[in-house]
């Protein structure tokens, strides 16, 4: 078996309503994303590149027609490098992540790219033409994600307070992040529409007094406001990933190794739960303890799936999302498994730490997660 590394990751800024990327293509938004990454790289031949795995959690529209396969042309890689699109809603990139990974690991592949990618105001929740079924119905699997942060919430008795506390420590620290600089080697500045963009959309100085007067979000007498939930947003990340033979014949840097990626289920209507048991499950294949792990990613789908995640696990929140999360930065939903895995990765550059982990909560009721260490 060969050991996946990851070479480089790259994302783009993370666009919000109003802001200055509404507008853009997912795929020329992939494929500038891509040229940055292998321009970084020129170690990395782009006939090297053997497959590119694209998270999305609605492709279609601009999303849509192989995107894998389209941004790859688009960004001038050859013909011999081939494409294709996962789907696991909120953890597609992940997903891709583990795919590229194990592909490697058993010798299918000795160079691929994962990426992700999600245009949330091209595409509504849902897409153009859902069809739902009955059946399913009757066990919540179409409930909001709203309205199952809501449910967990109430579970554990987390305050509005407590979820608003939580949503402007968020802003603060990615606010703090970018005055420090600490997001300019993992943020690649996208052109749209004669402007370049270099910096997230999202992360803003909180206002208190908006904050306490907005109504609930999803239910009349719920805690979770827009102020504790991720924006709509849109945004791109990627990973260049391969084999440690490979990379030491082609002189690549290895920033980090893939050590263990898990899947978990829950109830549909008790998604935001899916961390927990599936950073059990990567812990428990990696050998490690949580103990071992420097520094943790934890999407912030809702400020309340957060803190049930954080209280019910007691994993201590200095090393959780130390440059803020997505309810500052944004979710959009098939880039995030990636972008979380960039942000990881930069931090653990920066900290000289050893390891690391990812994970996130995915619709339907699902939980992934990803092990990282340096070498």
């Amino acid at each position: 078996m060969e050991r996946c590394v990851i070479v480089d990751g790259l994302r783009t800024p993370m666009g919000v309503k109003k802001g200055e990327m509404v507008g853009i293509r997912a795929d020329d938004l992939c494929a500038q994303l891509l040229k940055g990454l292998m321009e970084r790289n020129p170690n990395l031949k782009k006939e090297e590149v053997e497959d590119i795995a694209l998270g999305c959690a609605f492709p279609e529209y601009t999303q849509g027609m192989l995107l894998g396969r389209a941004v790859a042309l688009l960004a001038g890689f050859p013909n011999t490098t081939c494409g294709k699109v996962v789907n696991r809603f909120c953890g597609s990139s992940m997903d891709a992540f583990h795919q590229i990974c194990n592909s490697i690991s058993v010798g299918d592949l000795k160079c691929g790219i994962a990426i992700g990618v999600e245009d949330m105001f091209a595409i509504p929740m849902g897409g153009f033409n859902p069809s739902f079924n009955p059946e399913l119905y009757k066990i919540n699997y179409y409930m909001g994600m709203g309205e199952t942060a809501e449910n967990l919430a109430k579970e554990l008795n987390i305050s509005r307070e407590e979820q608003e506390e939580f949503s402007i420590e968020s802003h603060k620290k990615a606010l703090k992040a970018w005055a420090e600089g600490k997001f300019l080697k993992e943020v690649f500045p996208v052109y749209y529409k004669e402007k370049k963009i270099e910096k997230d959309e999202g992360p803003k100085e909180p206002d208190l007094e908006k904050i306490k007067s907005l109504e609930p979000a999803f239910l009349k007498d719920g805690t979770i406001t827009a102020a504790t939930s991720s924006p709509i947003s849109i945004g791109a990340a990627a990973l260049i990933l391969c084999s440690e033979t490979f990379a030491k014949e082609n002189n690549l840097k290895i920033k980090a190794y893939y050590v263990a990626g898990a899947i978990a289920g829950v109830e549909p209507e008790r998604m935001g739960a899916g961390p927990i048991p599936a950073s059990e499950k990567a812990l428990k294949r990696s050998g490690y303890k949580i103990e071992d792990i420097d520094y943790i990613e934890l999407n912030e789908a809702f400020a309340a799936q957060s803190l049930y995640v954080l209280k019910k696990t007691g994993w201590d929140k200095n090393k959780v999302n130390i440059k803020g999360g997505a309810i500052a930065l944004g979710h959009p939903l098939g880039a995030s498994g990636a972008r979380i895995l960039v942000t990881l990765l930069n931090i653990l550059e920066e900290k000289n730490a050893k390891r690391g982990l990812a994970t996130m909560c995915i619709g339907t009721g699902m939980g992934i997660a990803t092990i990282i260490e340096r070498g």
